[in-house]
Formats: C-alpha cells, sequence, structure tokens
C-alpha cells in the first residue's frame, strides 16, 4: 500500500489507483470547483428549489482523487482532531474545505446548522456515524440512537443534512492522517454557527462559528 508523508512525521495513506497518472483531459480539483460554481449559480445554495444536490453529489464522485490537486491546500494541525483548510468560498453561497482529520481523531457529533454536507474521501479512510435527531418538544434527556454507521474509502462520498440526522466523523486509522473534501451550502455553519450533541443526554452545545485555516496566497 503506497503511503507518504505530508508536512508532518504522520502519514497519509493513499491506497493505489493508476488515476495518479496524469492524463491531458483529467477531471482536476480546478474543474470541479469550476462545475459547483456554475450549477449554484445565482442561486442561494443547496437549500433553494433551483439547486439540485444529486448534481452536486455526482460532481464529487466523478472527481477522482490526486494529490497533485490539493496538496498546496494540506496543513495539519497535530494538537487537533481535525484541520479545516478552506479551498473556496462561493459568494456566502457555499464552502469548500479540505479537512485533514488525526489518527484515531474524529469530530464530535454535530448538525449542519440547516445546511447541506457533501464530504468525499481524498486519502485513507473515514468512518460515519449518523444519529437520530433528539425530540426538541419533549425536552427529555436521553442517549442519542445511532440511525447508521459505515466506513468510506478514498474517492467515495456520503451526504449528509439536518434532514437526515447529526452525524460525527472519525478516523479509524491508528497510524495514518485522512484527508477528506467537503461542499458546505449555505455554509451556515462558518457564518453564523452550529450545535454540538451529548451522544450520552442528547443535549446541545452552540458553537458561534466553525472556523478554517485561510487558503494559503
Amino acid at each position: 500500500m503506497l503511503s507518504t508523508t505530508l508536512s508532518t512525521n504522520i502519514p497519509v495513506d493513499k491506497g493505489f489507483s493508476p488515476s495518479y497518472r496524469h492524463f491531458k483531459e483529467r477531471y482536476d480539483l480546478e474543474g470541479l470547483v469550476q462545475d459547483i460554481k456554475k450549477h449554484l449559480g445565482e442561486s442561494g445554495g443547496i437549500s433553494s428549489d433551483e439547486v439540485d444536490e444529486a448534481h452536486l453529489i455526482s460532481l464529487l464522485k466523478k472527481y477522482v482523487s490526486d494529490p497533485s490537486d490539493w496538496i498546496d491546500y494540506f496543513y495539519n494541525d497535530t494538537s487537533k482532531n481535525y484541520t479545516r483548510n478552506a479551498i473556496e468560498n462561493i459568494n456566502h453561497k457555499a464552502n469548500i474545505l479540505l479537512l485533514v482529520w488525526n489518527p484515531g481523531k474524529g469530530s464530535p457529533i454535530h448538525d449542519h446548522a440547516n445546511a447541506h454536507c457533501i464530504m468525499k474521501v481524498l486519502a485513507g479512510q473515514l468512518n460515519e456515524t449518523v444519529y437520530h435527531a433528539p425530540d426538541k418538544e419533549s425536552g427529555e434527556e436521553k442517549p442519542l440512537e445511532i440511525k447508521s454507521s459505515n466506513t468510506f474509502g478514498m474517492n467515495e462520498v456520503t451526504y449528509i443534512s439536518d434532514d437526515i440526522g447529526l452525524h460525527r466523523v472519525h478516523n479509524p486509522s491508528s497510524n495514518h492522517v485522512a484527508v477528506s473534501l467537503h461542499l458546505y451550502t449555505p455554509p451556515n455553519a462558518a457564518d453564523y454557527g452550529y450545535n454540538i450533541f451529548n451522544e450520552a443526554t442528547g443535549s446541545a452545545s452552540f458553537v458561534s462559528q466553525a472556523h478554517s485555516v485561510p487558503k494559503a496566497q
């Protein structure tokens, strides 16, 4: 299995793919970003009736990970569970981010602030656990119920919104960094904040803003 070290002493498990060979008409990350911009157009993001989330998912599926596309956005803070690196902000309609996940680390259980998230694994593996949202009206504290749990490998894509549930993402590897591409639209978590949840009680805590490392100039 091919592995490499990117800016840290923690290797990234990229797996093996013939697609790493460069073809003249390869669909690269820049092409993906441009197609996302074109599709969003003048609308307000994926929550708009004018936007087809299935089409955006198909675009992320079309792109085949190549580290030469995303290495310039790669930054890993080993003191954190994961690092959010900004790739593109599309006029406050969407954020495109590169997330770097340290070995054995992950996110808290969280919502998506009435927005939508498409995630593509670029290197390594990521496990996603989806939870049923707690019943806000009951006011009763009780453990969150797991809806599904899946592990995604390189080039696999998953989609979540608050209509589906809450989720937590973590890197199951004990020695490899994982890398993922995320499309959030609208970028409500970055602009307005989001909620994280206690698995044992279902109680929510508001986080005022999801911060990212700015794109290098």
